[in-house]
């Protein structure tokens, strides 16, 4: 069995072959989490929830948070917002946040974190990993909030199916299972498997299914900054949460403070481009992990690089045709075997799991790719820890739905780009569309451009070898952004700050100052 992994990893969502419930193929098959200390975590301690403060009409921002003490040396507390920000005096929902307040005693404000997904859990992430996500000068001038976006953790979430619903949807056997991929019969179980998913989370879930969209929380964010009494916001966003803060920069240009987006997501790709370049993204991160084995006497893959690489795609063909089982039941097909590769992706302190991965599955075992596929979708000990899967579909199937009816011939075109570009893992990458045709609420589908006219210097930075996203995704939002700057990372793996002490400086530096770097500012790993 595999030990803990580093928490410099962030879960990427590829395409099951043989799982296609929605959470499996969401629209956007990657942009999940920037760390997995939330899913790796053990938080201490179960906190006292607290009273919801009192909503004088529908003025939302003059609610005063019962924050009570929580976990260690934090606060909880419980705010409301409308269900849909549309009708504010209709229905309302519950958000929860954790808080840590300024080390130093002094507070210059409040820096709000999210930690990507969409689904991953701010409380969870502050209340148990704030020293990997927020650095100590930070933490010593400024008070730090995570919260649960709708939808998510412990605000009002999304539920879908209980733990074995869910073994069934990830690790069971699919209708699609013997069909050819693409053909329309495979078409057809797939849309009527997945529609049977999202009735499952419609009926659990209710109305807030409908209202869980980026767009949403943006609104909801904005009234958070005025609960807790900031003229302006100060933010830092990973991975998914970029799009929180360049969709809220948009929307409150006037309104942003300190905003750093790091693991930048261009908020004009659609689906297909995020899953072309995320795919493309995690071939080249398998092949660096391919060439540093290769100079270890202990690979144990061998010859070239290519001929590596040929290796992992002939490993994949074998578990396409006959997947594994694991001791407890589980089948472990070739997109699950996937799921593993792609975990230990994110960092290089964990590419000694591929290794043990490659050489248990070639030997025909199940346990070592079951628990790094449990890791990726936060599973421990036959309990799913968190809704992280049912939120990730249900917000994704919001910003970028695939409505019916399905362009098959375009979908088979994309598929074949996806083989050709990724060779290892592409063609297990396709037909993504089908995942939220079936959605039971409709979607937004906002892929317009980014500008936040007049907002102050907003800091975006990417990594030159980031497989989640990609380095050209941070240079189009900087360049998008009238007031962004771009901070180049040289160095392998997902986001950067935290993770290199020349970029550390410079967003502690911009937090605490306002000063930005110069243009073309870079660092090297």
């Amino acid at each position: 069995m595999i030990d803990e992994l580093n928490e410099d990893t962030e879960p990427f969502r590829p395409k099951r072959r043989r799982r296609l419930a929605v959470i499996a193929v969401a629209a956007v098959a990657a942009l999940l989490l920037s760390s997995c200390a939330a899913l790796f975590g053990v938080l201490s301690g179960t906190p006292q929830r607290s009273e919801l403060p009192e909503v004088n009409g529908v003025d939302f921002t003059a609610q005063v948070p019962n924050w009570v003490k929580c976990y260690e040396g934090k606060e909880c507390a419980r705010v409301s917002a409308p269900l849909d920000w549309s009708e504010p005096s209709g229905e309302r929902i519950e958000l929860a946040l954790v808080k840590q307040s300024a080390l130093g005693g002094k507070s210059q404000g409040t820096i709000f974190v999210n930690p990507g997904g969409p689904g991953a859990s701010g409380v969870d992430y502050i209340a148990n990993s704030i020293d990997y996500g927020v650095g100590k000068p930070l933490q010593q001038s400024f008070d730090i909030i995570g919260w649960d976006p709708r939808g998510v953790g412990e605000s009002s979430q999304v539920r879908c199916l209980d733990d074995a619903g869910l073994d069934r949807v990830l690790y069971g056997k699919s209708a699609t299972d013997g069909l050819e991929e693409g053909s329309q019969a495979w078409i057809d179980a797939a849309l009527k498997e997945n529609k049977a998913y999202g009735e499952a989370c419609l009926k659990e879930t209710g109305p807030l299914l409908g209202h869980v969209d980026t767009g949403s929380t943006v609104q909801d964010l904005d009234m958070l900054r005025a609960i807790v009494g900031d003229e302006k916001l100060n933010y830092l966003g990973y991975s998914y949460g970029t799009y929180i803060g360049a969709r809220y920069a948009d929307a409150y240009p006037d309104r942003v403070g300190k905003l750093v987006l790091d693991g930048a997501i261009d908020p004009t790709s659609t689906e297909a481009e995020v899953v072309r370049e995320q795919t493309r993204g995690f071939e080249l991160a398998l092949r660096a992990y391919v060439t540093d084995c290769l100079t270890r006497e202990d690979c144990p893959l061998s010859g070239n690089a290519d001929q590596a690489m040929q290796q992992w795609r002939v490993l994949l063909d074998s578990v396409e045709a006959n997947p594994l089982t694991g001791d407890d039941g589980r089948i472990v097909s070739s997109g699950t075997l996937i799921t593993a590769i792609i975990m230990p992706l994110y960092s290089e302190q964990n590419w000694p799991y591929l290794d043990q991965l490659y050489l248990s599955a070639s030997d025909g075992s199940a346990e070592i790719a079951l628990a790094l596929a449990d890791a990726y979708n936060d599973r421990v000990d036959g309990v799913y820890s968190s809704n992280l899967m049912s939120a990730f579909g249900a917000i994704n199937c919001l910003d970028y739905p695939s409505p019916l009816p399905l362009n098959l011939e375009q979908m088979r075109a994309d598929a074949a780009e996806l083989q050709e570009i990724a060779p290892t893992i592409g063609a297990f990458q396709g037909y993504g569309d089908v995942g939220c045709a079936a959605w039971p609420v409709p979607g937004v589908d906002d892929r317009t451009a980014v500008s936040a006219p007049g907002a102050d210097p907003i800091l975006v930075i990417g990594t030159t070898g980031d497989p989640a996203t990609p380095l050209r995704w941070a240079e189009s939002l900087a360049n998008q952004l009238q007031s962004g700057s771009l901070l180049v990372f040289e160095g392998e793996g997902h986001t950067a700050y935290g993770k290199n002490s020349c970029v550390n400086e410079i967003v502690e530096n911009y937090f605490l100052t306002g000063a930005m770097p110069e243009a073309g500012a870079r660092c090297v790993a």
